[in-house]
């Protein structure tokens, strides 16, 4: 049976939900914003990806002819329903909801960022042997520091309107992408499938 594109795209909106309190109830940790962020580079992209294949391929097998636009619509219909009310609603949540869990992303977003400069600063100063090289990357690294004390990072926000929109346009991108590429995929194989019947 297939199911309309926005019946997907709720459906995917609860599925993404569900992870996202998953992840917010059993490991709102010390690993928070480490494993959000797995979540939203791995898990998501193949659940989105997952239901977009879905979609067209259910809907490719009950019609004869599928053009291109049918089949992008068909991908990316669900993907941008589930995407865009399941950012909107994270936003509220976090925003209006628990906004202890922000704080917390926040400040393990500043400390992230901080252990990989420090990462890069360890690691080029073992390569590096000249003197006056070492003393620049020194006095790169001491200029950028202040920006992780208390008082630069204290109004430090990674989950504004703003943020959100960008989070968004970028998804928005990786939808396209995809849809893109199944509508080619797709009416592809539907005219190799039509000349093989008329052989």
């Amino acid at each position: 049976m297939t199911k309309s594109p926005s019946t997907l795209g709720i459906i995917l909106f609860i599925a993404t939900m569900i992870i996202f309190f998953v992840v917010y109830t059993f490991f709102s940790g010390i690993n928070y914003f480490d494993i959000s962020l797995k979540a939203n580079a791995f898990v998501l992209p193949l659940l989105y990806a997952g239901a977009a294949f879905w979609s067209v391929k259910t809907f490719w097998n009950h019609h004869k002819e599928v053009s291109f636009k049918q089949a992008f619509n068909r991908a990316f219909v669900p993907m941008f329903i589930g995407g865009i009310l399941s950012v909107l609603s994270i936003y509220a949540f976090l925003n209006f909801g628990d906004t202890d869990a922000k704080k917390l992303l926040n400040y393990q977003y500043v400390t992230r960022q901080k252990a990989e400069m420090d990462k890069e600063y360890v690691s080029a100063r073992k390569i590096l042997k000249h003197q006056k090289d070492i003393d620049e990357l020194d006095k790169k690294y001491n200029e950028r520091l202040p920006s992780f004390s208390p008082e630069a990072v204290k109004g430090k926000d990674m989950l504004t309107v703003s943020h959100f929109s960008g989070y968004f346009a970028a998804i928005l991108i990786f939808y396209v992408i995809l849809s893109v590429f199944f509508g080619a995929f797709f009416r592809t194989k539907t005219m190799y499938h039509e000349t093989e019947n008329q052989e």
